[in-house]
């Protein structure tokens, strides 16, 4: 990881504004954290706000001639991206482990599959996107917005990154990325494919640093035209407020509560293994989660064995074992968060069905949460209303399927929901009245295609094909244009 020290600026990889770190001189620094052991195993320069002054100085100067090249010149660059990617798939998918905590499977299957999974869907969606239309005589016309600021989380790094640099590079922005301090290193190898697909300088640069520092200087920046935001609803707020002096685009996809409604003549055992799973898919730490599950009450106690059981054959261990389903949580902080939240759902009066607090048996080091499912939980207690990110299920007993929406719809949250039925035509009626940005029925694939945000303090905008392009769009209206 020769270039962690350095960030990506205009065509080039270039020390900190406040110097080469050497010794105790220089920038300041931070250690990454294996997750699976608790030491640091690489080290990244933090950036400052002279540092962003940089990046968007180059992404401004790159912005006139970016933003008007063809439609043929950007996909010729995004596919040479892709391929760029591609020759680096695996050294993404290992450092993802690294600096994570997902199991080698899951990084390589669905981590580093998400970077060639969006890239390759906005290639298409490039291919056939309608920038001009003429309505009478007035020309419709799409433009890009400019510089665009990206701050990206660590829990789903390259997904978040590619959701954004995609459409930013489709619609002919140009880009400032902040990636999350935690999970950094992935960042710097594809910043490295970008630099060797020929992207022009200027277009894309890499600043890494902390929120307060440079995630704050990019929203504040009067040189950024858009941030795009991925995060807590915490952090959103702030972001929203540093941007409001400028009045530029805000973007963001931000925290969950997602309620997953089982009603009374779905398949039980399909219906609530695949809830406990997709729950503590990726140690829980997925925005989107079905981390409230709404059983009828007459099936509350089947339920309840059968997310036991569940629950209990993910196997917790190192990321790089075979057979581990469920990594360490990210860092020490989220460690100690999700304990005190199990430790609360206790002290209210939830029934601890299995898991509970500390590390599972045999694993005395590494940031590890036992899988854990709570009964008979109820919407006031604070594991039903405080998104937790960690393998953390709560089962809520209903008695009605109005109650059931109801309930589920009470939330300051509205990214995603989930219903399952042996009825298409019921989950339909359902999945219709659920106030949340996506909707799941009977756990179905994953579309790349869907358009992926929240309703409330779920965020605001879309990602993902075209909804995603639009949002990196200026809409004009030439009046008068024809005859």
């Amino acid at each position: 990881m020769s270039n962690s020290l350095k960030f990506y600026i205009d065509g080039a990889w270039v020390d900190p504004a406040n110097g080469p770190v050497t010794g105790t001189a220089g920038a300041t620094t931070l250690d990454v954290i294996d997750p699976a052991t608790e030491e640091a195993f690489a080290t990244i320069a933090m950036g400052t706000s002279e540092d962003v002054d940089r990046a968007v100085a180059a992404a401004r100067a790159a912005f006139p001639a970016f933003a008007s090249t063809s439609r043929e010149e950007r996909l010729a660059l995004m596919r040479r991206l892709l391929e760029c990617y591609k020759a680096r798939y695996d050294a993404v998918a290992d450092i993802l482990s690294r600096e994570m905590g997902a199991p080698k499977t899951l990084a390589h299957r669905s981590q580093a599959a998400m970077g060639t999974a969006h890239l390759s869907r906005m290639i298409e969606t490039l291919e056939g996107f309608a920038f001009e239309e003429l309505r009478g005589s007035t020309l419709i016309s799409k433009e890009p917005i400019g510089v665009v600021g990206m701050i990206t989380p660590w829990n789903w790094p390259i997904n978040q990154i590619m959701c954004k640099v995609a459409p930013a590079l489709a619609a002919g922005c140009t880009m400032v990325l902040k990636p999350s301090e935690i999970a950094p290193l992935n960042a710097i190898l594809f910043a490295e494919a970008v630099h060797e697909a020929g992207v022009p300088k200027g277009v894309f640069n890499l600043v890494n640093g902390d929120g307060p520092t440079v995630g704050e200087a990019i929203a504040r920046h009067p040189g950024v035209d858009m941030v795009s935001f991925t995060g807590s609803t915490r952090a959103g707020i702030l972001v929203a407020k540093a941007a409001a002096d400028t009045v530029k685009r805000v973007h963001q996809e931000l925290g969950g509560k997602s309620a997953n409604i089982i009603l009374d003549d779905a398949d039980l055992n399909r219906a609530v293994k695949l809830g406990v799973e997709g729950c503590m898919n990726n140690s829980g730490q997925s925005c989107n989660a079905p981390t409230r599950m709404f059983v009828p009450a007459a099936l509350h106690g089947q339920a309840v064995e059968i997310a036991r059981a569940t629950a209990e054959r993910l196997k917790v261990g190192a990321p790089s074992a075979a057979d581990t389903r469920l990594g360490p949580v990210v860092s020490q902080a989220q460690y100690d968060k999700i304990q005190r939240l199990i430790e609360t759902g206790i002290a209210e009066g939830a029934d601890l069905v299995t898991g509970g607090p500390g590390r599972p048996e045999g694993l005395n080091r590494g940031y590890y949460v036992r899988p854990t499912v709570f009964a008979n939980v109820t919407d006031d207690m604070t594991i039903a209303r405080e998104e937790i990110f960690g393998p953390v299920l709560a089962i809520l007993p209903y008695g009605s399927e109005e109650e059931a929406i109801r309930r589920a719809n009470d939330t300051p949250y509205g990214l995603a929901s989930y219903v399952q039925s042996g009825s298409l035509e019921r989950a339909r009626k359902v999945a219709a009245q659920m106030r949340s940005g996506n909707v799941y029925i009977n756990h179905p694939a994953w579309d790349a295609g869907a358009p992926f945000g929240g309703y409330k303090q779920s965020g605001n905008g879309r990602e993902y094909a075209d909804f995603g392009l639009e949002e990196f769009l200026e809409i004009k209206g030439t009046v008068g244009y024809a005859p």
